[in-house]
């Protein structure tokens, strides 16, 4: 018996054939032809707010005020930020904003420059 690979929109391990090459996930209710599945790509994705995938090196653009503790004014909307470093966790982008100096910052209230 052949080894069913698990669902690619839950990764449930109970995948089960419906019998016309396609294959059915009886937790989510996907349904998918396991030749048409392409690998997502190991390592870290990140995405800003329209969707463009980040990648180290990239200038942002800040949407919105964002306010940042212990200092009397926040990052203006609009603020171009150069030289981005993705990380894992919740402040996925570590930058140098000039005036604040090094912070992070969370992908969904950026856009790529």
């Amino acid at each position: 018996m052949s080894q069913t690979p698990p669902c690619p929109s839950c990764q449930s391990e109970y995948a089960y054939s419906t019998g016309n090459e396609m294959l059915m996930c009886p937790e989510c209710g996907h349904e998918w032809n396991p030749a048409e599945v392409v690998e997502e790509p190991a390592g870290l994705v990140v995405k800003d707010a329209n969707g463009n995938i980040l990648q180290d090196g990239d200038s942002v653009i800040v949407l919105k005020n964002l306010p940042v503790k212990g200092m009397p004014q926040d990052v203006k909307a609009g603020t171009k930020v150069k030289n981005i470093r993705l990380t894992e966790g919740d402040h996925n982008i570590d930058c140098k904003i000039d005036g604040f100096g090094s912070m992070g910052l969370k992908s969904e209230f950026v856009r790529k420059a």
